[in-house]
């Protein structure tokens, strides 16, 4: 290769010879020594002067509870009471109190008493019948019969034996429906498996075919293959894109600038 191409204008381009700090991505040494503003994170070998703040005025505590001297006390108020002339006020006139009610020695008759505490004859009065008794429910002497002498119903009495005429019974007669009894006969009950009292013999059954489960996905065949494209496994042929040169110290373009 020419030694000229190495040349860009008047400067030939060549490795630093000590470390640049436009080649770190970090802030720089700036962050690293602690501040000598403020009081958090104070440098600790630099003198600290006073701080002082500003804050508001707190109110005092009020702990007497007691009103004062604000109420204005009545001039004829003295140690002993109040100290005034006596006064009068007009009231209407309270309602006159009603005549006892209570009975009084002449409302009593002596004279009638002789029946309460003297032995008398009885004395009768007629009276009409009183409406409040027609509705009752009590049953009259009518009501009441007395028991029966002839038939099985006596009780005071012995009865001869009585017979009745009823009709032939169905149940246990030479007509009678044996399918129609409670019990059960021979034919209501089931053969019995052999299987359940003797060895039980091999069952089969026929069930469907069970396929081995597989991937529905879609694969490529070898004709979705380009071996030629590989250039992996291979020597490449080298390649070229037109660009153009950015140096890496270049600052970035910032556009929308907060004012």
């Amino acid at each position: 290769m020419p030694s000229d191409e190495l040349w860009v204008g008047p400067w030939k381009p060549h490795r630093p010879r000590g470390p640049i700090a436009a080649l770190y991505g970090s802030p720089g040494p700036k962050y690293s020594l602690p501040g000598l503003i403020g009081a958090s994170q104070h440098d600790p070998t630099k003198c600290k002067a006073p701080m002082f703040s500003f804050g508001a005025r707190h109110e005092e505590a009020n702990t007497n509870c007691s009103p004062g001297p604000r109420y204005l006390i009545p001039s004829n108020m003295t140690m002993k009471g109040r100290s005034k002339m006596p006064a009068f006020s007009l009231l209407g006139r309270p309602k006159q109190l009603q005549m006892s009610h209570v009975p009084g020695p002449g409302q009593y008759s002596p004279e009638r008493s002789g029946k309460m505490t003297i032995r008398s004859a009885p004395a009768y009065s007629l009276y009409g019948r009183r409406r409040d008794r027609i509705n009752t429910l009590s049953p009259g002497p009518a009501t009441y019969t007395l028991p029966p002498m002839l038939g099985c119903k006596t009780a005071v009495a012995p009865s001869a034996p009585n017979y009745t005429l009823q009709g032939r019974s169905k149940t246990g007669s030479f007509h009678e429906d044996s399918n129609k009894t409670p019990s059960p006969g021979p034919a209501a009950y089931k053969v019995v498996d052999p299987s359940i009292y003797r060895q039980k013999p091999p069952q089969y059954s026929i069930k469907g075919r069970n396929f081995a489960p597989e991937e529905n996905t879609s694969k490529p065949g070898p004709g979705a293959h380009y071996p030629e494209h590989v250039t992996f496994t291979r020597a490449k042929a080298p390649s070229f894109t037109f660009g153009l040169r950015h140096s890496q110290y270049i600052a970035p373009l910032i556009i929308n600038v907060d004012e």
